[in-house]
């Protein structure tokens, strides 16, 4: 994660927020009497927050700890090919 003071922050604050939107990397902003903060873009701090949800919902990781598993087994659901079709929009 790239570090600049929040002077440098403050003088160049529209290429930086340009950086972070088009990058999709955070930015770390660090004052001198103070504590750092960090700068995302909304798009990815919504991930970010989703990802959270789903590590912590336990039925969720069950679900997809058995899909993995039934997967590696070759046992997971397949579609038609009508379906596939249909779900590739072809």
């Amino acid at each position: 994660m790239e570090t600049v003071s929040v002077n440098q922050f403050r003088d160049n604050l529209k290429s930086y927020v340009e950086q972070v939107v088009d990058n999709h990397e955070p930015l770390k902003v660090t004052r001198r009497a103070g504590e750092a903060f960090v700068v995302i873009s909304a798009d990815d701090w919504e991930r970010e927050q989703e990802t959270l949800y789903v590590l912590q919902n336990a039925s969720l990781m069950a679900q997809i700890a058995a899909s993995g598993a039934t997967h590696t087994q070759n046992q997971g659901y397949l579609p038609s090919d009508e379906q596939f079709n249909e779900i590739a929009g072809l």
